[in-house]
C-alpha cells in the first residue's frame, strides 16, 4: 500500500479529520479518553503532553501508545479470562513493581489481574504486559504542525518532510519486549503463573513463528488487537478490537523472540577478508621513541 502523506492517525483519542466539540474539545485540554492514571494525556511530556495514540503504516492505523490499549479495558477482561476462567473475582492494578531475589527492581508490571474470595484475600494472580509500538522518525513536528491549527491541518502532506515516522518494530521487540520476557517473565515463570501479552497486530506479525499450544497447557497468552473504524454518530473513530489470541508455552517462546535468525556466514568471510586487505595493504607504521625518560 501507499504511505499515506499524514502520518497521524488518532491524537488524543480521535481521528485527525474529527473536528465534532468532543474531539475538539480533548484536543484542546489534552484529554486522554482511554483510562490514564489522570484525565490528561501525560504521553511524553506532562505539560506539553504528546497526544498521538496511533500513526498510519501502510494505510492502517498501530498503536504507539500503550495506554491506547486501556479502552474500555478490554484487555483485562480477555486476560482474566485466560488467568482465571468464569465465575472468579477478580480487579487490576497497574504499575505494580516486581523485585528480584535481592530486592532489586525488574521493572514495573503494566497491569496485575488479582482473583480474591468473598472476604477480598487474593489467592491468584497473573500479568498484563502492553507491548505498544516505538516510532523511528520524529512525530513531534507533524503533531506540534497539527495542534496550531487541526481544522486545516488534518490532511497535511507530510511525506517531503524529513524523519517521516514510521513504527519501529525490531527496536520494539528488541529493546521493549525481549528484556521484558527475560527479567519480569523469567521471574513470574519460576513462580508458575500466567502471562498475557497485549500487542497490535502489526507487531505480532513480525515476530518469528511461535508455536502455539492448548489454552488449558498455555503460560503465556498473546492477545492480538487492531484499530477497526466505526461509525458514532455522524463521526468516525477507532474502536480497539481483539481479532485473535494466541496461546503457547513460556520458554519456547522466549527462545524464539530473543533468537536473532542468523544471515549468510558467507557475508561475514567477505567483510572479514574486506578488513584483512585494508590492513595489509596500509600497515601500522612502527616508531621508536628515542630516550622517552630525558
Amino acid at each position: 500500500m501507499a504511505q499515506r502523506i499524514q502520518p497521524l492517525s488518532e491524537v488524543f483519542g480521535y481521528l485527525v479529520d474529527d473536528q465534532s466539540p468532543q474531539a475538539s474539545r480533548y484536543r484542546s485540554h489534552r484529554l486522554c479518553p482511554f483510562n490514564n492514571k489522570i484525565p490528561n494525556c501525560t504521553k511524553d511530556k506532562a505539560k506539553n503532553p504528546l497526544g498521538v495514540c496511533s500513526i498510519f503504516h501502510n494505510d492502517i492505523p498501530t498503536i504507539t501508545c500503550p495506554i491506547r490499549f486501556r479502552e474500555d479495558w478490554l484487555i483485562t477482561d480477555d486476560a482474566a479470562s485466560f488467568f482465571f476462567g468464569d465465575g472468579i473475582a477478580w480487579s487490576s492494578l497497574t504499575e505494580v513493581r516486581l523485585n528480584d531475589a535481592n530486592g532489586k527492581s525488574a521493572g514495573n508490571i503494566d497491569i496485575v489481574l488479582v482473583a480474591y474470595d468473598k472476604n477480598g484475600k487474593i489467592f491468584d494472580f497473573g500479568a498484563l504486559e502492553i507491548q505498544a509500538v516505538y516510532i523511528s522518525g520524529n512525530v513531534r513536528d507533524p503533531f506540534e504542525y497539527y495542534m496550531e491549527n487541526p481544522k486545516n491541518h488534518g490532511n497535511i502532506d507530510w511525506s517531503t518532510q524529513p524523519n517521516y515516522p514510521r513504527p519501529d518494530y525490531l527496536s520494539s521487540s528488541r529493546k521493549r519486549l525481549a528484556p521484558q520476557l527475560l527479567f519480569k517473565g523469567g521471574i513470574l515463570h519460576t513462580w508458575r503463573k500466567k502471562i498475557a501479552v497485549a500487542l497490535n497486530r502489526g507487531f505480532f506479525e513480525t515476530l518469528p513463528t511461535l508455536k502455539s499450544v492448548d489454552k488449558s497447557e498455555a503460560e503465556i497468552a498473546w492477545l492480538i488487537y487492531d484499530l477497526q473504524l466505526v461509525k458514532e454518530g455522524n463521526h468516525e473513530r477507532y474502536k480497539l478490537t481483539k481479532i485473535d489470541e494466541i496461546f503457547t508455552a513460556f520458554e519456547p517462546a522466549l527462545l524464539s523472540i530473543t533468537t536473532p535468525k542468523p544471515g549468510n556466514i558467507n557475508n561475514f568471510f567477505k567483510i572479514l577478508q574486506e578488513k584483512l586487505d585494508d590492513q595489509l595493504e596500509t600497515p601500522p607504521v612502527n616508531k621508536t621513541i628515542e630516550k622517552p625518560f630525558y
